[in-house]
């Protein structure tokens, strides 16, 4: 199983990671799906604003609902982040060398969000890295049952594992023989069978 993630050490830290290294691997010719995470601040009203960029190209989603400066609860949008989730379903049907999420968060641990996306990434060999935030780790490690890599929260460690995990060598991807479904399927392990699982 090729599941890799990185656990921001600040707030946002780990987004703007991820959006850069989608680039790089892009400007590498690697074919990247999924999203990225980009947070504008709002001096005016309370936190920032969350959108995520669906790879390659966009589209742009705003994700996250203004309601004041005064609230606590979830500004999560989920009617939007499920719109960013059948966009990149889309895309990774139509191939994809690596799928990068922008976060694991709660909608994931509940068996929604990109979990689905996920699971059906591993069952087809494609390489899958992720944010993660420390209040997630657990439902996520029961999600992935422990085999999952945590990566050093650097641009340079993330690409080498993603070449490597996708069979590149300098940005440029190698013949790989692919598995045919039912053998993915029986090679995936039961924990990461998609909603509902964990």
């Amino acid at each position: 199983m090729k599941l890799g993630f990185a656990i921001s050490p600040g707030r946002g830290d780990v987004d703007l990671l991820l959006a850069g290294l989608a680039e790089a691997l892009q400007a590498d010719g690697l074919r990247v799906c999924g999203t990225v995470q980009i947070n504008s601040e709002r001096p005016d009203d309370g936190p920032c604003d969350m959108d995520v960029r669906v790879l390659p190209e966009g589209p742009v989603i705003r994700i996250s609902q203004s309601l004041g400066k005064a609230s606590r609860g979830c500004r999560l949008d989920p009617d939007a982040l499920e719109s960013a989730v059948g966009l990149v379903a889309a895309r990774l049907a139509a191939g994809a060398d690596v799928l990068i999420i922008n976060k694991f968060g709660k909608h994931e641990a509940e068996g929604r969000g990109f979990r689905d996306l996920i699971a059906e990434a591993l069952v087809r060999e494609i390489p899958v890295l992720v944010g993660l935030n420390r209040l997630n780790v657990p439902a996520f490690q029961e999600f992935c049952g422990g085999l999952a890599v945590e990566l050093p929260p650097r641009t340079a460690d993330l690409a080498a594992w993603v070449r490597e995990a996708a069979g590149t060598q300098d940005g440029r991807r190698s013949v790989r023989i692919r598995p045919t479904p039912q053998m993915a399927i029986s090679a995936a392990p039961a924990s990461v069978s998609g909603r509902g699982a964990a």
